[in-house]
């Protein structure tokens, strides 16, 4: 947890020691069988992968790229190991107040962003413009707080009297992500939280979002003027997103089955970026679905999709077999999937399936449901 939220090295650390124990805990007795979800998707978008990497102009390089496929691996880690449904809300809640205390020292890093250039270059006030916390980069931070933050919705709506520091934690969060000026986090936050209209109680979701937008767009008004550049066509930004997007399009034409193979996009992109592009050299075109397509090809992108697809497929059946008394079981199935909805949001404007942190996040959170999953059933086989 404490990784997910400050450091890659760490989380992945800590990732493979739980990996290890799950397997010797089991071998030993100390878990029940073990369950792996989701595997099939998860499995066929991975052969894929690597058959796009064999199928590419140079395969060892692609097939070294393929390494990030390793994550996946942590939903099935965190769906064994974590302890039952109680182990799944302290872990969640520990997520918020831990991302609580970074986010509290993001906004002191952007209010206290030295003028001096010199200072500003070193360790924690090293690019201190926007809210970055321990990460390297303010659009990991803003894509970690997009997830947890409305995976957390459900129980900062309901929080009960133990579960009242939530609130005060949720909102810090919405302020650092705020912070990061990072628009693509901000509209994946916005469907994150609108389709928690659907399945929530709506006046408190309702109450809760205004006055979390109210309080940043007032007290913040640099996020007032960012707000503002959305969709605007002379901003820059915008229009070095619209010339990958014409770029990834006249890749996907051109390498339609198994697509350029994974990490070769920054070989060709110099030769294809169209005249409007104010790059000219990147890795990834900012854009999950059209970097999966040109990396992968239009089957690539059917197995990604696939493997979301099942997620909600299972969390809604899990969602239905569930009693309505069950307020903590139903906060851990339906947070996740609004997180997941904030991440493939988001990912139209971020590849932020290549960032290892907020993927590493997100399969975390995608394990949850799992989790109340394999409780239900054990008791249901002890009954």
């Amino acid at each position: 947890m404490v990784g997910l939220v400050s450091s890659i090295s760490v989380a992945q650390i800590a990732f493979a020691a739980l990996g290890a124990w799950v397997l010797v805990a089991r071998r030993l007795g100390v878990l029940p069988p073990l369950v792996a979800p989701l595997w099939v998707p998860i499995a066929v978008f991975a052969a894929w992968t690597v058959i796009a990497a064999l199928a590419s102009s140079r395969p060892g390089e692609s097939l070294i790229a393929t390494k990030h496929l390793l994550t996946l691996a942590a939903v099935w880690v965190v769906a064994n190991a974590v302890p039952g449904t109680d182990g799944a809300r302290r872990f969640l809640g520990a997520l918020v107040v831990a991302l609580a205390v970074v986010s509290a020292l993001a906004v002191v890093q952007v209010a206290g962003c030295p003028d001096d250039a010199v200072t500003a270059a070193r360790g924690f006030f090293r690019k201190c413009a926007r809210a970055r916390g321990f990460f390297s980069i303010y659009m990991t931070l803003a894509g970690v707080l997009a997830l947890v933050l409305t995976a957390a919705l459900p129980r900062v709506v309901r929080p009960g009297r133990a579960g009242r520091w939530l609130v005060p934690a949720w909102l810090l969060g919405v302020t650092a992500l705020a912070l990061t000026y990072v628009r693509g986090a901000w509209l994946g936050f916005a469907a994150g939280a609108g389709a928690a209209l659907v399945t929530l109680p709506r006046r408190a979701v309702a109450v809760l979002l205004v006055l979390a937008t109210a309080g940043f767009l007032v007290l913040l008004p640099g996020v007032a003027q960012r707000l503002g550049t959305l969709g605007d066509p002379a901003d820059a930004t915008t229009r070095d997103r619209l010339a990958m997007i014409s770029a990834g399009l006249r890749l996907t034409r051109e390498h339609p089955l198994t697509g350029l193979g994974p990490g070769l996009l920054k070989h060709v992109y110099p030769s294809v970026a169209p005249p409007e592009a104010l790059r000219r050299s990147t890795s990834h075109l900012h854009n999950t679905p059209l970097q999966i397509t040109v990396e992968r090809g239009l089957v690539g992108l059917a197995a990604w999709l696939a493997m979301f697809a099942a997620f909600f497929v299972r969390t809604a059946r899990i969602f239905r077999r569930l009693p309505r008394e069950a307020d903590t079981e139903r906060a851990l199935v339906v947070g996740p999937g609004l997180a997941i909805v904030a991440f493939l949001v988001g990912g139209l404007f971020e590849y932020n399936f290549g960032d290892s942190e907020v993927l590493m996040v997100a399969l975390a959170l995608m394990a949850l449901p799992f989790v109340v999953e394999r409780e239900q059933a054990a008791a249901g086989a002890g009954s």
